[in-house]
Protein backbone atom coordinates (compact mmCIF):
# COMPACT_ATOMS: atom_id res chain seq x y z
CA UNK A 1 0.00 0.00 0.00
CA UNK A 2 2.76 2.66 0.32
CA UNK A 3 4.12 2.27 -3.42
CA UNK A 4 0.74 3.43 -4.17
CA UNK A 5 0.55 6.83 -1.96
CA UNK A 6 1.07 10.57 -3.11
CA UNK A 7 4.04 12.28 -2.68
CA UNK A 8 4.14 14.87 -0.32
CA UNK A 9 6.82 17.38 0.12
CA UNK A 10 8.20 15.81 2.75
CA UNK A 11 8.99 12.92 0.88
CA UNK A 12 11.95 14.60 -1.05
CA UNK A 13 15.45 15.61 -0.33
CA UNK A 14 15.91 11.93 1.48
CA UNK A 15 17.00 10.26 -1.50
CA UNK A 16 20.64 8.85 -1.94
CA UNK A 17 23.13 10.35 -4.68
CA UNK A 18 23.30 7.80 -6.33
CA UNK A 19 19.92 7.61 -6.89
CA UNK A 20 19.72 11.55 -7.47
CA UNK A 21 21.74 10.72 -10.31
CA UNK A 22 19.66 7.70 -11.67
CA UNK A 23 16.57 10.62 -12.07
CA UNK A 24 18.48 12.98 -13.39
CA UNK A 25 20.11 10.89 -16.15
CA UNK A 26 16.48 9.41 -16.90
CA UNK A 27 14.30 12.71 -17.09
CA UNK A 28 17.43 13.28 -19.26
CA UNK A 29 17.22 10.67 -21.78
CA UNK A 30 13.14 11.20 -21.51
CA UNK A 31 14.14 14.51 -23.21
CA UNK A 32 16.33 13.50 -25.65
CA UNK A 33 13.99 10.23 -26.32
CA UNK A 34 11.19 12.58 -27.21
CA UNK A 35 12.93 14.76 -28.90
CA UNK A 36 14.10 12.30 -31.76
CA UNK A 37 10.52 10.21 -31.47
CA UNK A 38 8.76 13.86 -32.02
CA UNK A 39 10.63 14.58 -35.34
CA UNK A 40 9.29 11.54 -36.42
CA UNK A 41 6.31 11.55 -35.30
CA UNK A 42 5.91 14.98 -36.28
CA UNK A 43 6.87 14.18 -40.07
CA UNK A 44 4.69 10.92 -39.84
CA UNK A 45 1.87 12.59 -38.98
CA UNK A 46 2.32 15.75 -41.03
CA UNK A 47 2.37 13.45 -44.06
CA UNK A 48 -0.25 11.29 -42.71
CA UNK A 49 -3.16 14.72 -43.01
CA UNK A 50 -1.25 15.85 -46.45
CA UNK A 51 -1.94 12.29 -48.00
CA UNK A 52 1.83 11.41 -48.75
CA UNK A 53 4.33 8.32 -47.31
CA UNK A 54 6.46 10.10 -45.45
CA UNK A 55 9.77 8.57 -43.72
CA UNK A 56 9.64 5.54 -44.83
CA UNK A 57 13.30 4.22 -46.22
CA UNK A 58 15.71 4.96 -43.55
CA UNK A 59 14.90 2.05 -40.97
CA UNK A 60 11.50 0.31 -39.54
CA UNK A 61 8.97 3.00 -40.31
CA UNK A 62 11.87 5.48 -40.88
CA UNK A 63 12.55 5.44 -37.57
CA UNK A 64 16.49 5.87 -38.49
CA UNK A 65 15.74 9.20 -40.56
CA UNK A 66 15.72 11.40 -37.08
CA UNK A 67 19.02 9.80 -36.34
CA UNK A 68 20.66 10.04 -39.78
CA UNK A 69 19.23 13.91 -40.43
CA UNK A 70 21.77 14.58 -36.67
CA UNK A 71 24.27 12.64 -37.78
CA UNK A 72 24.48 14.48 -41.13
CA UNK A 73 23.50 17.59 -39.28
CA UNK A 74 26.68 17.41 -36.89
CA UNK A 75 29.26 16.56 -39.71
CA UNK A 76 28.10 19.53 -41.02
CA UNK A 77 30.65 22.47 -41.58
CA UNK A 78 30.11 24.94 -38.79
CA UNK A 79 30.01 28.38 -39.92
CA UNK A 80 31.01 31.44 -37.66
CA UNK A 81 29.72 35.02 -38.77
CA UNK A 82 32.43 37.68 -38.95
CA UNK A 83 30.35 40.11 -37.27
CA UNK A 84 29.03 37.85 -34.25
CA UNK A 85 29.63 38.15 -31.00
CA UNK A 86 31.65 34.65 -30.69
CA UNK A 87 30.88 34.40 -26.69
CA UNK A 88 26.92 34.97 -27.25
CA UNK A 89 26.35 33.11 -30.37
CA UNK A 90 28.55 30.00 -28.76
CA UNK A 91 26.39 29.82 -25.94
CA UNK A 92 22.91 30.49 -26.61
CA UNK A 93 21.78 27.65 -28.27
CA UNK A 94 22.82 26.01 -25.05
CA UNK A 95 21.02 28.64 -22.66
CA UNK A 96 17.56 27.49 -24.20
CA UNK A 97 18.16 23.61 -24.17
CA UNK A 98 19.17 24.03 -20.68
CA UNK A 99 16.30 25.60 -19.36
CA UNK A 100 13.95 23.69 -21.71
CA UNK A 101 15.54 20.31 -19.75
CA UNK A 102 15.39 22.18 -16.18
CA UNK A 103 11.41 22.67 -16.22
CA UNK A 104 11.10 19.11 -16.31
CA UNK A 105 12.90 18.22 -13.28
CA UNK A 106 9.54 19.38 -11.41
CA UNK A 107 7.42 17.04 -13.40
CA UNK A 108 5.71 13.85 -11.21
CA UNK A 109 6.15 11.10 -13.38
CA UNK A 110 4.44 8.41 -11.54
CA UNK A 111 3.41 7.79 -7.13
CA UNK A 112 5.75 6.52 -4.43
CA UNK A 113 7.78 3.63 -5.95
CA UNK A 114 10.77 1.45 -4.82
CA UNK A 115 14.10 1.39 -6.39
CA UNK A 116 16.33 -0.82 -5.42
CA UNK A 117 14.55 -1.12 -2.18
CA UNK A 118 14.57 3.01 -1.67
CA UNK A 119 10.69 4.22 -1.36
CA UNK A 120 10.79 7.38 -3.27
CA UNK A 121 8.68 9.56 -5.36
CA UNK A 122 9.41 9.27 -9.60
CA UNK A 123 10.28 13.07 -9.88
CA UNK A 124 13.50 14.30 -9.62
CA UNK A 125 12.64 17.13 -6.84
CA UNK A 126 9.70 19.40 -6.13
CA UNK A 127 9.23 22.50 -3.90
CA UNK A 128 6.25 24.90 -2.61
CA UNK A 129 6.14 27.09 -6.07
CA UNK A 130 7.44 24.30 -8.86
CA UNK A 131 5.03 25.93 -11.09
CA UNK A 132 6.41 28.85 -10.73
CA UNK A 133 9.76 27.38 -11.71
CA UNK A 134 8.39 25.83 -14.91
CA UNK A 135 6.84 29.20 -15.90
CA UNK A 136 10.61 31.08 -15.00
CA UNK A 137 12.01 28.45 -16.66
CA UNK A 138 10.13 29.01 -19.51
CA UNK A 139 10.48 32.41 -19.56
CA UNK A 140 14.47 32.06 -19.84
CA UNK A 141 14.40 29.95 -23.01
CA UNK A 142 13.30 32.99 -24.73
CA UNK A 143 16.77 34.42 -23.47
CA UNK A 144 18.77 31.50 -25.37
CA UNK A 145 16.84 32.65 -28.88
CA UNK A 146 16.72 36.75 -28.19
CA UNK A 147 20.64 36.43 -27.46
CA UNK A 148 21.20 34.23 -30.58
CA UNK A 149 19.05 36.73 -32.44
CA UNK A 150 21.60 39.87 -31.20
CA UNK A 151 24.86 38.25 -31.39
CA UNK A 152 24.43 37.03 -35.14
CA UNK A 153 25.59 40.61 -35.94
CA UNK A 154 22.62 39.96 -39.10
CA UNK A 155 18.83 41.64 -39.42
CA UNK A 156 16.76 38.82 -40.19
CA UNK A 157 18.35 36.83 -36.83
CA UNK A 158 17.52 40.28 -34.93
CA UNK A 159 14.49 41.13 -35.93
CA UNK A 160 13.06 36.79 -34.91
CA UNK A 161 14.96 37.09 -31.75
CA UNK A 162 12.75 40.63 -31.04
CA UNK A 163 9.77 39.03 -32.11
CA UNK A 164 10.47 36.35 -30.05
CA UNK A 165 10.62 38.54 -26.96
CA UNK A 166 7.73 40.37 -27.68
CA UNK A 167 5.94 36.89 -27.93
CA UNK A 168 6.99 35.48 -24.67
CA UNK A 169 5.71 38.99 -22.84
CA UNK A 170 2.63 38.92 -24.80
CA UNK A 171 1.77 35.26 -24.09
CA UNK A 172 3.35 34.79 -20.75
CA UNK A 173 0.89 37.12 -19.03
CA UNK A 174 -2.19 34.66 -20.59
CA UNK A 175 -0.33 31.39 -19.10
CA UNK A 176 0.48 33.07 -15.51
CA UNK A 177 -3.50 33.61 -15.37
CA UNK A 178 -4.49 30.49 -16.70
CA UNK A 179 -2.37 28.93 -13.64
CA UNK A 180 -3.95 31.22 -11.29
CA UNK A 181 -7.10 29.23 -11.27
CA UNK A 182 -5.21 26.28 -10.80
CA UNK A 183 -3.73 27.76 -7.50
CA UNK A 184 -6.71 28.69 -6.27
CA UNK A 185 -8.76 25.67 -6.48
CA UNK A 186 -5.74 23.30 -5.28
CA UNK A 187 -4.32 26.18 -2.64
CA UNK A 188 -0.70 25.39 -3.86
CA UNK A 189 2.15 25.31 -6.01
CA UNK A 190 3.73 22.23 -5.51
CA UNK A 191 3.34 20.01 -8.90
CA UNK A 192 2.65 16.69 -7.10
CA UNK A 193 0.66 18.51 -4.64
CA UNK A 194 -1.85 19.44 -7.58
CA UNK A 195 -1.84 15.97 -9.22
CA UNK A 196 -3.03 15.00 -5.39
CA UNK A 197 -6.00 17.42 -5.61
CA UNK A 198 -6.88 15.97 -8.93
CA UNK A 199 -7.62 12.67 -7.42
CA UNK A 200 -11.41 12.70 -6.88
CA UNK A 201 -14.06 15.40 -7.94
CA UNK A 202 -15.42 18.41 -6.21
CA UNK A 203 -18.88 19.07 -4.86
CA UNK A 204 -20.26 22.53 -5.98
CA UNK A 205 -23.30 24.24 -3.61
CA UNK A 206 -24.89 26.52 -6.13
CA UNK A 207 -28.47 28.52 -5.29
CA UNK A 208 -28.97 25.25 -2.72
CA UNK A 209 -28.28 22.42 -5.09
CA UNK A 210 -25.32 20.33 -5.23
CA UNK A 211 -23.44 19.79 -8.16
CA UNK A 212 -20.61 17.11 -8.56
CA UNK A 213 -17.93 17.48 -11.18
CA UNK A 214 -14.84 15.71 -11.84
CA UNK A 215 -11.44 16.23 -10.38
CA UNK A 216 -9.69 16.77 -13.58
CA UNK A 217 -8.79 20.56 -14.38
CA UNK A 218 -9.31 20.34 -17.68
CA UNK A 219 -13.22 20.13 -17.22
CA UNK A 220 -13.52 21.93 -13.93
CA UNK A 221 -11.42 25.24 -15.50
CA UNK A 222 -12.12 24.82 -18.93
CA UNK A 223 -11.47 28.32 -20.14
CA UNK A 224 -8.25 28.20 -18.24
CA UNK A 225 -6.98 24.89 -20.09
CA UNK A 226 -8.08 25.97 -23.52
CA UNK A 227 -6.12 29.31 -22.64
CA UNK A 228 -3.08 27.66 -21.39
CA UNK A 229 -2.44 25.59 -24.36
CA UNK A 230 -2.88 28.54 -26.36
CA UNK A 231 0.00 30.22 -24.48
CA UNK A 232 1.96 27.40 -24.83
CA UNK A 233 1.75 27.45 -28.53
CA UNK A 234 2.94 30.60 -28.56
CA UNK A 235 5.66 30.25 -26.22
CA UNK A 236 6.90 27.55 -27.63
CA UNK A 237 7.18 29.43 -31.35
CA UNK A 238 5.76 26.57 -32.48
CA UNK A 239 2.53 26.80 -35.88
CA UNK A 240 0.86 28.49 -36.21
CA UNK A 241 2.69 30.75 -33.69
CA UNK A 242 6.21 30.48 -35.40
CA UNK A 243 6.70 34.10 -36.32
CA UNK A 244 10.30 34.29 -35.07
CA UNK A 245 11.77 31.77 -37.86
CA UNK A 246 9.47 32.27 -40.33
CA UNK A 247 10.83 31.39 -43.49
CA UNK A 248 8.69 33.47 -46.08
CA UNK A 249 9.69 36.50 -44.22
CA UNK A 250 12.65 36.35 -42.06
CA UNK A 251 14.35 33.55 -43.98
CA UNK A 252 14.83 31.37 -40.76
CA UNK A 253 14.59 33.93 -38.13
CA UNK A 254 17.19 33.85 -35.37
CA UNK A 255 18.52 30.63 -36.41
CA UNK A 256 19.59 31.58 -39.60
CA UNK A 257 23.19 32.04 -39.17
CA UNK A 258 23.46 28.64 -37.13
CA UNK A 259 24.45 25.35 -38.52
CA UNK A 260 25.64 22.07 -37.40
CA UNK A 261 25.61 21.34 -33.81
CA UNK A 262 24.44 24.93 -32.96
CA UNK A 263 21.37 24.75 -34.78
CA UNK A 264 20.65 21.20 -34.09
CA UNK A 265 20.52 22.30 -30.17
CA UNK A 266 17.86 25.16 -31.41
CA UNK A 267 15.60 22.57 -32.82
CA UNK A 268 16.35 20.48 -29.46
CA UNK A 269 15.64 23.03 -27.22
CA UNK A 270 12.18 23.80 -29.64
CA UNK A 271 11.27 20.16 -28.99
CA UNK A 272 12.28 19.51 -25.51
CA UNK A 273 10.48 22.69 -24.65
CA UNK A 274 7.43 21.00 -26.25
CA UNK A 275 7.33 18.15 -24.34
CA UNK A 276 7.71 19.82 -21.30
CA UNK A 277 5.06 22.26 -21.80
CA UNK A 278 2.99 19.33 -22.62
CA UNK A 279 4.34 17.70 -19.48
CA UNK A 280 3.10 20.61 -17.52
CA UNK A 281 -0.54 20.48 -19.15
CA UNK A 282 -1.33 16.88 -18.16
CA UNK A 283 0.10 17.78 -14.82
CA UNK A 284 -2.13 20.93 -13.86
CA UNK A 285 -4.94 19.92 -15.39
CA UNK A 286 -5.14 16.73 -16.97
CA UNK A 287 -4.97 14.90 -13.29
CA UNK A 288 -0.57 14.36 -13.96
CA UNK A 289 0.27 10.57 -13.74
CA UNK A 290 -3.41 9.45 -12.71
CA UNK A 291 -5.17 6.98 -15.31
CA UNK A 292 -8.86 8.24 -16.66
CA UNK A 293 -11.67 7.50 -14.82
CA UNK A 294 -12.89 4.58 -17.39
CA UNK A 295 -10.19 2.70 -16.14
CA UNK A 296 -10.03 3.41 -12.37
CA UNK A 297 -13.83 1.77 -12.26
CA UNK A 298 -12.42 -2.01 -12.94
CA UNK A 299 -8.94 -1.26 -12.13
CA UNK A 300 -7.69 -0.31 -8.46
CA UNK A 301 -4.59 -0.72 -9.02
CA UNK A 302 -4.27 1.75 -12.11
CA UNK A 303 -2.41 3.97 -9.81
CA UNK A 304 0.02 2.25 -7.90
CA UNK A 305 3.33 1.33 -9.05
CA UNK A 306 4.85 2.19 -12.23
CA UNK A 307 1.67 1.73 -14.16
CA UNK A 308 1.24 5.79 -14.21
CA UNK A 309 4.27 5.91 -16.40
CA UNK A 310 1.89 4.62 -19.05
CA UNK A 311 -0.93 6.88 -18.32
CA UNK A 312 1.37 10.24 -18.67
CA UNK A 313 3.23 9.37 -21.36
CA UNK A 314 0.02 8.66 -23.01
CA UNK A 315 -1.70 12.03 -22.31
CA UNK A 316 1.72 13.83 -23.28
CA UNK A 317 1.63 11.94 -26.76
CA UNK A 318 -1.79 13.23 -27.20
CA UNK A 319 -0.64 16.82 -26.64
CA UNK A 320 2.25 16.92 -28.80
CA UNK A 321 0.10 15.40 -31.39
CA UNK A 322 -2.20 18.28 -31.09
CA UNK A 323 0.73 20.57 -31.27
CA UNK A 324 1.68 18.79 -34.78
CA UNK A 325 -2.19 19.01 -35.73
CA UNK A 326 -2.08 22.51 -35.44
CA UNK A 327 0.83 22.83 -37.53
CA UNK A 328 -0.91 21.01 -40.66
CA UNK A 329 -3.80 22.27 -40.17
CA UNK A 330 -3.94 26.09 -39.72
CA UNK A 331 -1.80 28.95 -41.25
CA UNK A 332 0.75 31.08 -40.29
CA UNK A 333 -0.91 34.16 -38.27
CA UNK A 334 0.05 37.42 -39.22
CA UNK A 335 2.15 39.54 -36.08
CA UNK A 336 -0.64 42.16 -35.69
CA UNK A 337 -3.56 39.21 -35.43
CA UNK A 338 -1.07 37.20 -33.40
CA UNK A 339 -0.38 40.30 -31.11
CA UNK A 340 -4.48 41.10 -31.21
CA UNK A 341 -4.88 38.01 -29.91
CA UNK A 342 -2.94 37.62 -27.02
CA UNK A 343 -4.04 40.91 -25.81
CA UNK A 344 -6.92 41.47 -27.16
CA UNK A 345 -8.66 38.13 -26.53
CA UNK A 346 -7.50 36.17 -24.10
CA UNK A 347 -5.54 38.31 -21.53
CA UNK A 348 -9.82 39.94 -20.99
CA UNK A 349 -11.39 36.55 -21.11
CA UNK A 350 -8.62 35.28 -19.01
CA UNK A 351 -9.39 38.16 -16.10
CA UNK A 352 -13.13 37.69 -16.25
CA UNK A 353 -12.54 34.15 -15.71
CA UNK A 354 -10.32 34.66 -12.91
CA UNK A 355 -12.99 37.57 -11.21
CA UNK A 356 -15.71 34.55 -12.11
CA UNK A 357 -13.83 31.36 -10.26
CA UNK A 358 -12.91 34.11 -6.97
CA UNK A 359 -16.80 35.11 -6.41
CA UNK A 360 -18.13 31.32 -7.28
CA UNK A 361 -14.94 29.88 -4.54
CA UNK A 362 -15.86 33.03 -2.29
CA UNK A 363 -19.96 31.93 -2.50
CA UNK A 364 -18.99 28.50 -1.52
CA UNK A 365 -17.65 29.51 1.95
CA UNK A 366 -20.02 28.97 4.61
CA UNK A 367 -18.59 31.89 6.73
CA UNK A 368 -19.60 34.67 4.38
CA UNK A 369 -23.58 33.81 4.89
CA UNK A 370 -26.04 35.96 3.24
CA UNK A 371 -22.96 38.50 1.74
CA UNK A 372 -22.29 35.54 -1.16
CA UNK A 373 -25.38 37.03 -2.61
CA UNK A 374 -23.99 41.02 -2.38
CA UNK A 375 -20.91 39.35 -3.85
CA UNK A 376 -22.33 37.58 -6.73
CA UNK A 377 -24.86 40.26 -7.66
CA UNK A 378 -21.60 43.17 -7.19
CA UNK A 379 -19.82 40.91 -9.72
CA UNK A 380 -22.65 40.11 -12.40
CA UNK A 381 -23.24 43.97 -12.66
CA UNK A 382 -19.42 44.66 -12.73
CA UNK A 383 -20.02 42.28 -15.68
CA UNK A 384 -22.11 44.04 -17.19
CA UNK A 385 -20.98 47.19 -16.93
CA UNK A 386 -17.38 45.68 -18.63
CA UNK A 387 -19.35 44.90 -21.85
CA UNK A 388 -21.32 48.09 -22.14
CA UNK A 389 -17.69 50.04 -21.62
CA UNK A 390 -15.62 47.59 -23.87
CA UNK A 391 -14.27 49.70 -26.50
CA UNK A 392 -15.58 48.54 -29.63
CA UNK A 393 -13.60 46.84 -32.12
CA UNK A 394 -14.56 48.53 -34.97
CA UNK A 395 -12.50 50.57 -37.20
CA UNK A 396 -13.40 54.20 -38.13
CA UNK A 397 -14.18 55.24 -41.25
CA UNK A 398 -11.60 56.10 -43.50
CA UNK A 399 -10.92 59.49 -44.37
CA UNK A 400 -11.41 61.19 -47.91
CA UNK A 401 -8.39 62.24 -49.08
CA UNK A 402 -9.87 66.38 -49.56
CA UNK A 403 -10.55 65.59 -45.29
CA UNK A 404 -7.15 64.34 -45.08
CA UNK A 405 -5.03 67.11 -46.45
CA UNK A 406 -7.61 69.97 -44.11
CA UNK A 407 -6.33 67.93 -41.13
CA UNK A 408 -2.54 68.46 -41.80
CA UNK A 409 -1.22 70.27 -39.30
CA UNK A 410 0.27 73.68 -39.98
CA UNK A 411 3.98 73.30 -41.36
CA UNK A 412 3.69 70.24 -42.85
CA UNK A 413 5.18 69.19 -46.41
CA UNK A 414 3.63 70.85 -49.21
CA UNK A 415 1.90 68.48 -50.95
CA UNK A 416 2.40 67.99 -55.31
CA UNK A 417 -0.38 68.90 -57.46
CA UNK A 418 -2.57 66.43 -57.82
CA UNK A 419 -3.49 66.76 -61.54
CA UNK A 420 0.67 65.67 -62.03
CA UNK A 421 1.07 68.61 -64.12
CA UNK A 422 5.10 69.72 -63.42
CA UNK A 423 5.49 73.27 -64.25
CA UNK A 424 8.67 74.01 -66.97
CA UNK A 425 12.35 74.89 -65.62
CA UNK A 426 13.21 78.50 -66.05
CA UNK A 427 16.46 77.55 -66.73
CA UNK A 428 15.51 75.18 -70.10
CA UNK A 429 16.57 76.01 -73.13
CA UNK A 430 14.78 73.95 -75.30
CA UNK A 431 10.87 73.79 -76.84
CA UNK A 432 8.45 72.84 -73.87
CA UNK A 433 5.31 71.02 -74.54
CA UNK A 434 1.89 72.72 -73.20
CA UNK A 435 1.17 69.19 -70.76
CA UNK A 436 -2.67 68.66 -70.46
CA UNK A 437 -3.67 67.63 -66.85
CA UNK A 438 -2.88 63.61 -66.48
CA UNK A 439 -6.78 62.49 -65.78
CA UNK A 440 -7.14 63.85 -69.45
CA UNK A 441 -7.46 61.41 -72.39
CA UNK A 442 -4.29 60.78 -74.25
CA UNK A 443 -5.76 61.29 -77.85
CA UNK A 444 -6.96 65.03 -76.24
CA UNK A 445 -3.90 66.85 -75.60
CA UNK A 446 -2.69 70.08 -77.20
CA UNK A 447 0.08 70.39 -79.90
CA UNK A 448 3.61 70.94 -78.96
CA UNK A 449 4.21 74.64 -79.89
CA UNK A 450 7.45 76.05 -80.44
CA UNK A 451 8.55 78.95 -78.62
CA UNK A 452 11.48 81.24 -78.02
CA UNK A 453 13.99 80.35 -75.59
Amino acid sequence: MFVAQDPTLQDFGHDPWWLILIKVVAVFAFGMLCTVLGVWFERRVVARMAVRPGLNQAGPLGLLQTLADGLKGAFKEDIMPRTADKVVFFFAPTVAVICAMTSLSVIPFGPMVSIFGHHTPLQVTDVPVAVLLILACSGMAVYGIVLGGWASGSTYPLLGGLRSSAQMISYEVSMGLSVVAVFMLAGTMSTSQIVASQASGRDFHILGATISAPGWYAILLAPSFIIFFIAIVGETNRAPFDLPEAESELVAGYMTEYSSLKFLLFMLSEYVAMVAMSAATATLFLGGWRAPAPITTFWAGANSGWWPLLWFFIKVVLLVFVFVWLRATLPRLRYDQFMRLGWRVLLPINLVWILSLAALKVSQDPETGDGKYVILGGFLVGIVLLALLWPSGKRAPDKSLEDQIKSRPAGSFPIPPMDLQVPPSPRARRAVAEREPANVGAGSGGDLVDKES
